[in-house]
């Protein structure tokens, strides 16, 4: 089978592919043909050495990735054979609280999807809903249930209440549509005017573009009676004007912590002794928590953003366009 490995940790050069036996699983793994993946900003810290988590060394590369099942264990009793399926993030983490013992990650200390077969426990994986495409279910696992958490994980927001993202990654952009689904209203904050539209599009209720209102929070509180949540994913460069939109009481989930060039978020005191909000922190989620995020996905048959597709053997070239920062949606890799 053909599959790519990180050996190394300097840039796009170190991911390399092979030609390698196909694996077999054991008695509760299951084996899937991956039929595509996609990236996200850890799997460019991953490549690029800035990563917290060390990740092994010849490691296949990428938390996300969908496929259907082509073989099963002889002690396999949650799946079989057919069954389209994606990968757990923290593989081990099903419920609960994470804890030391559950940090292993699918493309980082474990064997990720960049691969024509990935082997997974069986207790790994869940499966797709039924309406996604390939390209669509290979987005779920990180930036999905990252976005999911952060609107959901610290108590439902409540429908006509405010939700503020910034962006269009992949985070924002499902932040966007499960704050619409919930009945929310969305500001949606780009630094490309053009793209104001097509957050429109997406449900977005009131778009600033911090090219033409670089100081916007402010004006979103002012037009908003100030922001319920934030879903922080734009760092040093907005942390302070989310602060400032948000209300009395907002939430702020702070996802992004430094910028491109290792400058992390500064606190503005005169700001945050004016606030009672609330910053929290979270790490993508558990298996449960994916699980309750794929039933509302196919309740709602909401449709992840895809930005653009790349073949399997032009994966280092998805990893350098995703790097350069101006997407919409998620960036895909095809399955060989």
């Amino acid at each position: 089978m053909q599959t790519y490995r990180l050996e190394g940790s300097g840039g796009a050069e170190c991911l390399v592919m092979r030609d390698e036996a196909q694996p077999q699983p054991k008695p509760h793994e299951i084996m899937v043909r991956v039929r595509a993946t996609s990236l996200n900003r850890r799997d460019t810290m991953i490549l690029n050495g800035t990563y917290p988590l060390t990740p092994r060394l010849g490691v296949v590369p990428l938390s996300d990735g969908a496929g259907e099942i082509v073989a099963i264990g002889d002690a396999v009793t949650r799946f079989a054979v057919g069954d389209r399926v994606t990968g757990n993030y923290f593989a081990r983490w099903i419920d609960g609280r994470i804890n030391a013992g559950l940090i292993d990650q699918l493309g980082c200390t474990l064997d990720g999807m960049l691969a024509e077969y990935a082997v997974l426990d069986e207790q790994w994986a869940v499966r797709l809903p039924d309406h996604l495409d390939w390209h669509e279910a290979a987005t779920l696992t990180c930036a999905g249930l990252t976005a999911w958490n952060a609107v959901t994980g610290a108590g439902i927001p409540k429908p006509g209440q405010w939700v503020l993202v910034i962006g269009s990654g992949g985070v924002a952009l499902f932040a966007l549509q499960f704050a619409k689904l919930l009945g929310c209203r969305v500001v949606a904050v780009t630094s490309r005017g053009e793209k104001a539209d097509r957050l429109r599009l997406l449900g977005a209720d009131l778009v600033i573009s911090t090219s033409e209102m670089p100081e916007w929070g402010a004006t979103v509180r002012d037009q908003t009676d100030g922001v319920d949540l934030v879903v922080e994913t734009g760092g040093p460069a907005t942390f302070a004007q989310s602060l400032i939109a948000s209300t009395l009481y907002g939430h702020i989930v702070l996802l992004t912590l430094q910028d491109a060039k290792g400058g992390s978020i500064q606190m503005p005191a005169a700001l945050y002794q004016r606030s009672l909000a609330t910053i929290s922190r979270l790490f993508v989620g558990n298996r449960t928590n994916l699980e309750a995020m794929l039933r509302a996905v196919s309740q709602h048959r909401l449709r992840p953003v895809i930005d653009k597709v790349f073949a399997f053997t032009e994966a280092g070239d998805a990893y350098r366009y995703f790097q350069q920062g101006d997407v919409f949606g998620k960036v895909v890799v095809d399955g060989p």
